[in-house]
């Protein structure tokens, strides 16, 4: 009988699963060699059908899957959701937000609106992420997340008028550059200087703070205009310079240098249509790898491996066996699920505790692009318990969009003290307001999401320092970290907290890449250990 290559490819992916299926299109030239098998360092066909059980279909653990996949181990992915991704969740009409506590609440919005609840950005330098997206088909387009025509406001300074971010920093650094030159001219660094060096910075002073002949700071156009060029006699009006003592007195410098943070700087991207588009094109790899509606019960280790109790989707407790274990669960996950780990990794999980990330979304006409000529960006707002304003810059033009009004950690802030939900959603409103004052009550259809309130996550990522600093979380990696990042028997763990970029999905797939070269490392050594004692016997 006839037997096409489709029929043994099938044949193939019947017996031995995804992996083999793979390694053998790869062999009869049918699909390249993707960049990130490569990256992982995991050798073609090293697992031959060795099992792993995978706890969480979060990005770390659909990552863990699909690069052991293609090594030929045989995976189940254990996910609590009936959906992948996560903390990877990006909300639409319809789509239901559910807190521990009872709380539903349901979008009602347009079909082409959407929020990413979770992540919302992909930095540049997380190529990791970024080839992912290439090699699964998921397009990208620009995320703005920085812009001039964005605005800076508190209560206690310009009357509370919203400033352009434009105005702000050029014109602090045209005060501050003409400061600094007074200072060279009048000698008073004489003793860090050579003369020659004098020269060089005032010229660079000149251009660095647009600064008039005789170094004086007076205005300049990249501070904004208050009245564009036209046709004619339509000449451009500069604004006047905002003072310096004001400048210093609005204290707007959190806001001014948020696009410097390294991770923040452009050029920045996003998924075309939502974040989730990244794991469900994983899910599309995976197939029925994955089992949604299965929440872990218990975690034990077995002499030869591991023994997971788990939940399936009718609720009845059902157990699977594995070789192996990647734990790519959030530790206020595994803080509630019975478990032999070992003393140390049970210490460091009472250690750790997580932050409770928040968004407020409100459905819109587009008044920031139509009246404020502001196309994406984040606002900032000194005073009140809502203090950043993101605008979006997926589907720009269009007539309605979906702006983020509040987004930052809740537990131990002051939004937190507020009493419920409509309070927040009020707090949000009117931070709104505050920069786009008379439009706040165009916001409509909000949705409010806590991370420290979603079922299986129980907080957004390991808690930080309140601010933006270095080794904001030196804590954490000189202790608890140190205990997750090694194996316990043959339970491996995964995730953004296992890596040094915690919060970003980037540090989950680095976790999992690390992770998966491990378990290939402990297998490659159980068979040479293995061929060794065979041979001597």
């Amino acid at each position: 009988m006839s037997f096409s290559r489709r029929d043994f490819l099938m044949r193939v992916g019947q017996a031995g699963g995804f992996g083999a299926a793979f390694i053998t299109m790869q062999h009869l030239g049918l699909m390249p060699m993707p960049e990130a098998l490569a990256e992982t360092g995991l050798e073609l066909a090293a697992g031959g059908g060795t099992k792993v059980v995978i706890l969480g279909g979060g990005i770390a653990g659909l990552v863990a899957a699909y690069e052991m996949g293609k090594a030929g181990y045989s995976c189940t992915v254990l996910e609590a959701r009936k959906r992948p991704g996560g903390r990877n969740f990006t909300v639409r009409n319809s789509t239901k937000i559910e807190f521990t506590d009872g709380t539903v609440q349901t979008a009602n919005w347009d079909d082409s609106s959407y929020f990413n609840a979770g992540p919302a950005r992909l930095p540049s330098i997380h190529k990791t992420m970024l080839g992912y997206c290439k090699e699964l088909g998921v397009p990208l387009e620009v995320e703005v997340n920085t812009s001039r025509s964005s605005l800076l406001q508190n209560d206690d300074a310009f009357g509370g008028k919203a400033i352009e971010q434009r105005q702000a920093i050029n014109d602090t650094r045209g005060h501050v550059s003409e400061l600094l030159a007074k200072c060279i001219q009048s000698n008073a660094l004489d003793q860090q200087m050579t003369k020659e060096d004098h020269e060089r910075m005032l010229a660079f002073l000149k251009i660095y703070g647009d600064l008039q002949p005789d170094y004086s700071y007076t205005d300049s156009e990249r501070s904004g205009v208050d009245k564009l060029p036209g046709a004619g006699p339509d000449d451009e009006v500069l604004r006047a310079p905002l003072a310096m003592h004001s400048l210093l007195d609005a204290d707007f410098w959190q806001g001014m240098m948020y696009e410097e943070i390294f991770d923040m700087q452009a050029t920045m991207f996003q998924p075309v249509g939502g974040m989730d588009r990244i794991p469900y094109a994983f899910a599309a790899k995976l197939g029925d790898i994955v089992q949604y509606g299965c929440p872990v019960k218990e975690i034990r280790k077995t002499t030869n491996g591991v023994k997971v109790s788990y939940a399936d989707p009718s609720g009845a407790v059902k157990m699977i066996e594995a070789d192996y274990c990647i734990c790519a669960l959030p530790i206020t996950i595994l803080k509630n699920i019975p478990n032999d780990f070992s003393p140390r990794v049970k210490q460091a999980i009472a250690e750790v505790g997580y932050d409770h990330a928040y968004k407020v979304a409100w459905e819109s006409r587009r008044f920031w692009e139509q009246d404020y000529n502001l196309y994406g960006g984040l606002g900032f707002v000194v005073k009140g318990p809502v203090n950043m304003l993101w605008y979006p810059s997926a589907k720009i033009f269009s007539e309605n969009g979906v702006l983020i009004a509040g987004y930052g950690v809740e537990n131990q802030s002051d939004f937190a003290k507020l009493p419920d939900i409509q309070a927040k959603f009020e707090a949000s409103r009117a931070a709104a307001e505050k920069l786009h004052p008379g439009h706040g009550h165009e916001l409509k259809n909000p949705m409010y999401m806590n991370w420290g309130m979603m079922p299986y996550n129980l907080g957004s990522w390991v808690g930080a320092a309140p601010n933006f600093v270095r080794n904001r979380r030196a804590g954490y990696y000189d202790g608890a970290y140190k205990e997750f990042i090694q194996p316990d028997d043959r339970i491996f763990f995964s995730g953004d907290h296992c890596s040094r970029i915690i919060g970003w999905q980037e540090g989950a797939a680095l976790a999992s890449h690390r992770a998966t070269r491990m378990i290939s490392e402990h297998v490659k050594m159980a068979r040479l250990a293995g061929s060794t004692t065979t041979h001597d016997a």
